[in-house]
């Protein structure tokens, strides 16, 4: 399973988390999303993750990526 997490701008509450997992959730390949709303970071586990689809989602959702780092396979 693969890890990536993402850096968003301006996610300030517990909605933001939420309208954010619900978008990203949606994308194929995800098996889950961890967002922590203090660091602006979205953490995505699955398999083959395509990046642009979870950029994009993060966008429909309303925010910015501003940064992406992937772990190695869990």
């Amino acid at each position: 399973m693969a890890e990536k997490t993402y850096t968003v701008s301006d996610m300030s509450c517990g909605h933001c988390a939420a309208g954010t997992t619900e978008e990203v959730v949606e994308v194929a390949g995800v098996t889950a999303v961890d967002v922590d709303v203090p660091t602006g970071r979205v953490t995505v586990r699955g398999d083959a993750i395509e990046d642009d689809a979870v950029r994009a989602a993060i966008t429909e959702a309303g925010y910015e990526v501003t940064a992406a780092v992937q772990s190695a396979a869990a």
